[in-house]
């Protein structure tokens, strides 16, 4: 019997399927960061998905790292996020918004004015990314450590965002605790180099993440609040170290602690990053003790089918099957061909490329 198109209880929702549409960076949005009325197309065309996760989402200004993605702290953009919302219940699917501070990656122009890059400490990632305004790709100026008042300001900005989620009529909020962003730059030793309480060991490292949960969780409920890990990733100038496994483990426990509604774990390996051992994802799922969601390089039901057989996840995340095929369910299910997925639209602003896949005849 399939367990992959099998209902599921997620928190308060019931999941018609364990098909999760994975978060996916679009840059669909304005070049000062409202949602845009395509994205109600898009989204609602995935609606079968028993999840969908959105594209990372800014939930302040100064987090807004990368060109037109949306954003979620002002009264304008929770208005632009209602009919998107609504187009996705109409549709009979179920939304969380990801909530993504960039952190150190990111650059000035394509954050609004006023605005600064801020990280755990003072650092520079030594990669390059676009803008709009220089048309290429550009370097990460150095980023500011944050004092105190910054942290707390910057959680209370991830509440406001959460709450307006709520408002705008998301079914909750996801965390995006992973791939290089603020909430994984505090976990990493090699970028935060903090010698207070926000930094050393894990408790220290991991502080950041777990109060911005926690008081997400107390502002909506913790069943409205889940989190994205990517253990042994790299992205984003994150290097590995020896205790991985070990914090990883202790972060899910205390996080399970919260009563979340799931932990999302991304494994990049089909990217080039270090695979994540099943040992260490085994070790996260029973700490939390919660809904595990699986993520990284899934295009087939095979594969995922034999992996919720085996009890290493609950649900499965799709990433770019689900963004080249709006009926990706459908396709598993009968086992129709996939659409190909066009890299070079992944980013750019406009319907070609986002939703324009064409569904089954």
């Amino acid at each position: 019997m399939s367990q992959l198109f099998s209902p599921f209880t997620l928190g308060d929702l019931t999941l018609p399927n364990r098909i999760v549409m994975a978060p996916m960076t679009r840059c669909r949005a304005t070049s000062d960061h409202t949602p845009t009325d395509i994205m109600a197309t898009y989204y609602a065309e995935r609606a079968s998905g028993g999840l969908l996760i959105t594209e990372g989402i800014a939930p302040d200004a100064n987090g807004c790292g990368y060109a037109r993605i949306p954003g979620l702290w002002s009264d304008a953009q929770v208005a632009a996020w209602m009919p998107i919302t609504a187009a996705v219940h109409d549709a009979g699917g179920r939304i969380f918004a990801q909530l993504m501070h960039t952190g150190r990656v990111s650059h000035p122009d394509n954050m609004p004015e006023g605005s600064e890059m801020i990280a755990p400490s003072d650092s520079t990632l030594e990669t390059q990314m676009w803008t709009d305004q220089a048309m290429g790709m550009v370097d990460h100026p150095p980023a500011r450590g944050m004092t105190a008042e910054d942290i707390e300001t910057t959680i209370e900005g991830f509440v406001t965002a959460t709450r307006n989620a709520i408002a705008a009529g998301f079914d909750g909020v996801e965390l995006h605790g992973a791939n290089g962003y603020l909430i994984e730059q505090f976990i990493a030793p090699n970028v935060n180099q903090r010698d207070d309480d926000w930094g050393g060991d894990i408790a220290g490292r991991g502080r950041f993440a777990l109060e911005v949960a926690r008081r997400c969780a107390d502002a909506v409920g913790a069943s409205k609040v889940g989190i994205r890990l990517s253990p042994f990733g790299v992205y984003n100038g994150i290097e590995l170290w020896d205790s991985i496994h070990d914090d990883y483990a202790w972060l899910c426990e205390q996080l399970g602690a919260l009563g979340l509604a799931y932990v999302h774990v991304v494994d990049h390996s089909d990217q080039g990053a270090p695979e994540v051992p099943w040992a260490t994802k085994g070790a996260m799922k029973d700490a939390f003790g919660g809904a595990f969601v699986l993520s990284g390089g899934y295009t087939d039901a095979a594969r995922a089918e034999a992996d919720l057989a085996e009890g290493r996840g609950d649900l499965v995340a799709y990433g770019k099957a689900f963004l080249a095929n709006p009926d990706l369910p459908a396709r598993l299910k009968t086992g129709a061909e996939l659409n190909a997925f066009d890299a070079n639209t992944f980013f750019t602003p406009g319907e070609a490329g986002y939703t324009d896949y064409p569904p089954m005849d």
